[in-house]
């Protein structure tokens, strides 16, 4: 890898889930930063927050509490440019459900469905295919 990711973030109210793809991830090591919220509200509260990048990768969940993965993108897609930037956004959820699948693929600002959890082989080909020159 030429260079680290500066940041995932990961959007999901289970602790388990965010504590194994945490581990995942620092096992690959290809990211500087791993930052943790647990909701839609949080995360949108996040990269409203000023002072630092946005992550270049999040993984979302559908199912949360307070606002679930589906408001957050609808939420996301009335922030600023610089918030946004080249954030690439992953739906990672245990929903196997055909009509979200259909309603992700919908979303521009959603590049990839995947189902939980996260997988070494799983992260090597989300960055294949969205941060090549990482690679």
């Amino acid at each position: 890898m030429k260079r680290k990711l500066n940041c995932i973030l990961l959007v999901d109210d289970d602790p388990d889930d965010n504590m194994f793809h945490q581990i995942i991830l620092e096992e690959m090591d290809v990211a500087d930063k791993i930052d943790i919220v647990v909701n839609g509200v949080e995360a949108v509260a996040y990269l409203k927050k000023e002072g630092h990048p946005p992550p270049e990768l999040i993984f979302l969940d559908i199912n949360m509490p307070k606002m679930n993965g589906w408001e957050f993108l609808d939420q996301y897609k009335h922030l600023n440019t610089e918030q946004k930037a080249r954030v690439v956004i992953v739906i990672l959820t245990t929903s196997a459900n055909p009509d979200d699948i259909r309603k992700a693929k919908q979303i521009q600002e959603v590049t990839g469905f995947e189902t939980k959890p996260l997988s070494k082989e799983m992260m090597s080909e989300i960055l294949k295919e969205h941060f090549q020159d990482y690679l």
